[in-house]
């Protein structure tokens, strides 16, 4: 959900003491820190309906110090809408807590953005019956709730087409550090893929390394209680005040900047830093044009010259284009430097596909065999191409396809063969029959025999094909260039990823 990526929720603490003034002073003095840094915001409320919240017995006194504490905290419901309409001022966005059925009415009336369920309300089937059809995307917190219940909410929201987010949230206030457990936003994000994961918080206000371990850890909301001193009200434990929620933002988005980019993007200045610790290749001895660079007539050292011969390039059979005296730099253009033999290129390849699936999750085990697909030679399978993981062949059939970063298979069709393909990680740009799909994790393209189909991947893409029995010579590409080639001159195959299997084969 767009909406929610990055979204600080802002807890007005024990229903801002009941105070319509206080409330208000609450939510102005936040919003200039929220201003201040740009954020997406939302300030949270509590609706309960007290006089049914209540049981009748209660309600005039009662020895239970939580019911006391909502009684003197009572807000009409034009109060309500009085701070409501002060945060659309501010421009913030609006989220509520009910805690009974005729809240979440309430709720939708006034035109919240979002609607909260308590860690305290997640078992409450009555109350998510009536939560799940607001209409409002939810935000769920999961404190006290083991896994089995959390997936149980899961399937429940799910069933209902019910947009939601999960609040990784420890209900011990205030949490010490031994019962944060921010490794649980880990395991929600991969539980729960495709769902917003977030962390509700309840540690000491005044420490900010929770919330930029938070951000390492892929959290996209967070929320916390806030409030304001005065001579008369004192925050609890657990309560952010306005300079508190500055220092945590700033926290955050210093969490943002050291986190960066996977995979990063190298800047020149590191670059140079790394060249002036490079070693060049200097001749020992008096060499003549011709002549072949080895270990014994050359040697490494610093500092690295611009364009030289550097340890990095270093390979067997380089070949002086002139003649150099000893103890002389060697500049790139003076060598020749053999060219990448063909089985190098699948080599290097296999290194890449092999971390593709580690990264996708993916094992293959060791008892497979694979072919590289290179429609038009060795030399172009980075961009024209597949490798194909061979599981079953029987009266069904069963692969799994690897599409590296910018490769295409070209349009062919089979003339026997059915086939479905369902994409486990990444994301497959496919035409079939004329017509273009964007297949994502989970999608699913069936091909009958005789139907045009080809496929490539911008950033990479595994998956299967399920299909029935494979049999050779049983494709037929668009390209006739493709066609004139035997099967061997099109496919490199291999047993397994052996490490000397490419080179003695196909050397």
């Amino acid at each position: 959900m767009k909406l929610l990526k990055n979204l600080f929720i802002l807890d007005m603490a024990n229903n801002h003491q009941g105070s319509l003034a206080h409330g208000s002073k609450i939510i102005n003095e936040h919003s200039k820190v929220i201003k201040k840094y740009g954020v997406d915001a939302a300030i949270k409320f509590q609706f309960r309906d007290l006089d049914t919240f209540i049981h009748k017995s209660h309600q005039s006194e009662s020895e239970d110090p939580m019911v006391n504490r909502f009684l003197s905290t009572r807000l009409e419901p034009e109060d309500y809408q009085i701070l409501f309409e002060l945060c659309k001022k501010n421009q913030l966005k609006t989220i509520c807590t009910p805690f009974d059925e005729k809240s979440v009415d309430l709720i939708v009336e006034m035109g919240f953005d979002l609607i909260k369920v308590a860690s305290a309300s997640a078992k409450d089937w009555p109350l998510l019956e009536k939560v799940a059809k607001s209409g409002l995307p939810v935000v769920f917190s999961t404190g006290g709730l083991i896994i089995k219940d959390i997936d149980n909410i899961i399937s429940f929201f799910n069933h209902r087409a019910v947009d939601i987010s999960i609040m990784h949230c420890v209900s011990i206030y205030p949490t010490p550090d031994e019962e944060i457990h921010l490794n649980q936003i880990d395991y929600l994000i991969k539980r729960y893929p495709g769902v917003n994961i977030g962390w509700s918080t309840h540690e000491d206000p005044n420490d900010t390394t929770p919330v930029i371990m938070a951000v390492a850890k892929g959290a996209q909301i967070f929320e916390r209680h806030i409030g304001i001193e005065t001579s008369e009200i004192k925050l609890n434990k657990y309560s952010s005040t306005p300079l508190q929620i500055d220092n945590w933002l700033k926290a955050y988005q210093k969490a943002n900047v050291i986190n960066g980019l996977a995979p990063r993007l190298i800047p020149q200045a590191e670059k140079d830093a790394l060249d002036s610790l490079r070693r060049g290749v200097f001749v020992k001895s008096d060499l003549k044009k011709g002549d072949v660079l080895t270990f014994q007539n050359t040697y490494f050292a610093t500092p690295y010259e611009q364009g030289q011969l550097s340890s990095d390039h270093w390979k067997e059979g380089i070949k002086l284009n002139i003649s150099l005296s000893a103890d002389t730099s060697i500049n790139l253009k003076d060598v020749s430097i053999p060219k990448m033999p063909d089985w190098q290129i699948l080599k290097e390849s296999i290194h890449e596909i092999k971390a593709l699936l580690n990264y996708a999750g993916v094992d293959i085990g060791s008892d497979f065999d694979a072919e590289f697909s290179h429609h038009y030679g060795i030399k172009k399978f980075r961009e024209t191409g597949t490798t194909i993981v061979n599981c079953i062949n029987r009266e069904y059939c069963k692969k799994i396809l690897i599409q590296l970063p910018g490769q295409f298979h070209p349009s062919h069709f089979h003339k026997r063969k059915e086939e479905t393909f369902q994409i486990l990680y990444g994301t497959l740009d496919s035409s079939k029959d004329g017509r273009d799909y964007v297949l994502n994790p989970g999608d699913t393209l069936l091909v009958k025999p005789g139907i045009w189909h080809s496929f490539s991947s911008q950033n990479g893409c595994v998956f299967e094909e399920v299909s029935t029995t494979h049999f050779l010579n049983d494709s037929v590409y668009q390209d006739q260039y493709i066609m004139s080639q035997s099967v061997e001159q099109r496919k490199t195959k291999v047993m397994n990823w052996g490490r000397f299997e490419l080179l003695e084969n196909n050397d």
